[in-house]
């Protein structure tokens, strides 16, 4: 397994790590993700652990904590040192009008209750699961930095903010000696390449690490999906447990790319979605992946898209299939390549 740093951090995190989401199916939402119990938890745990994998992913609002709890029990026996735990808060949990949000209220309930459903005294990685735009952004910030020198938190991330929502942060955290946000959990895949548009330049010019969580478009890159394929009823999008939405999707070029990806399954000898996830490991700011799955076979096959790479040609296909015309301004920048050169990651 490869280890990358998680941005300007001293961290080393594995390129590919565990999405905990299939764990609990308390809700029809979750429930279309998965149902993973303690004693199959701590299976797929142990498999990941033995190929390098000892990054887990979770949140307080996965299974309204039920996720959390299973991974908690699930690594029990695990020597706490040798795992980094990731977590999230923002979004409603419980009742009131104060459960929910950045606020320092919210955000210290929070950590206590991932704390004790983990099972442990400190979060390796925690992020904002959302902005918070009613909170003001210095009371966040100074509530974080008060929990990291409590030792109850190492490193600090977002997670779906905005070009301004995260430079704004940044900023306000140097200027008050603050720990930073040292990685930014976003939506990329081959199917959304929004993120290169402005937080990808961001984060180069930063120094902020990404996270992707949904590699595979909710499942449209695993190889089930295709131009000539019936949606499979028995995945995410047919059964409303999609993160990525319909709205999200062109299904066009979404076919043109499934087209391409099969193309290169042949002759690497990978699958379609260890493909997609290989491409996303060969592009800039990506210090890990985050992969899901409800069985030992979808886990193993993910696990393949390490230790090997894409030809530059086979880069090269995806990267003209997946290709959509840019939003203003990106599309009037790009023209001035004097002042504004078409990063090389295009």
């Amino acid at each position: 397994m490869e280890y990358r740093f998680l941005g300007a951090s001293g961290i080393k995190v594995p390129v590919l790590s565990f999405g905990t989401a299939t764990f609990g199916g308390k809700n029809d939402f979750f429930k279309a993700w998965g149902s993973t119990q303690v004693d199959e938890a701590k299976r797929l745990i142990d498999i990941c652990l033995e190929a390098g994998v000892n990054m887990f992913d979770t949140a307080d609002v996965y299974s309204d904590g039920i996720a959390e709890e299973v991974l908690g029990e699930a690594i029990a026996d695990k020597t706490r040192d040798q795992l980094i735990l990731s977590t999230k808060a923002t979004f409603t949990f419980g009742e009131g009008p104060n459960n929910q949000g950045s606020s320092r209220n919210h955000l210290l309930k929070q950590v206590e209750g991932s704390l004790k459903r983990l099972g442990t005294d400190y979060i390796d990685i925690f992020h904002m699961h959302g902005f918070d735009g009613n909170t003001p952004v210095e009371e966040t910030l100074r509530t974080l930095d008060d929990l990291v020198q409590s030792g109850k938190i190492r490193y600090l991330a977002a997670s779906n903010f905005s070009g301004w929502h995260l430079m704004k942060s940044l900023a306000i955290s140097e200027k008050y000696g603050w720990n930073k946000y040292v990685g930014h959990q976003v939506y990329y895949s081959l199917n959304n390449r929004e993120y290169e548009w402005e937080l990808m330049p961001l984060a180069l010019d930063q120094k902020v690490g990404a996270i992707i969580w949904s590699p595979l478009a909710a499942g449209r890159l695993g190889g089930k999906y295709g131009r000539n394929k019936p949606i499979p009823q028995d995945g995410r999008v047919a059964q409303g447990g999609s993160p990525v939405p319909d709205m999200a999707v062109n299904e066009e070029v979404l076919y043109n790319i499934i087209d391409t990806l099969e193309e290169i399954a042949e002759e690497t000898g990978k699958t379609v979605a260890q493909v997609a996830l290989n491409w996303l490991l060969q592009r800039p700011t990506v210090s890990s992946i985050i992969v899901g799955a409800r069985n030992e076979e979808q886990l193993k096959q993910n696990l393949g898209a390490v230790g090997w790479d894409l030809t530059v040609d086979q880069i090269k296909k995806l990267d003209e299939a997946s290709t959509v015309p840019p939003i203003y301004p990106y599309w009037h920048q790009w023209q001035k390549k004097d002042l504004n050169p078409t990063p090389n990651f295009y």
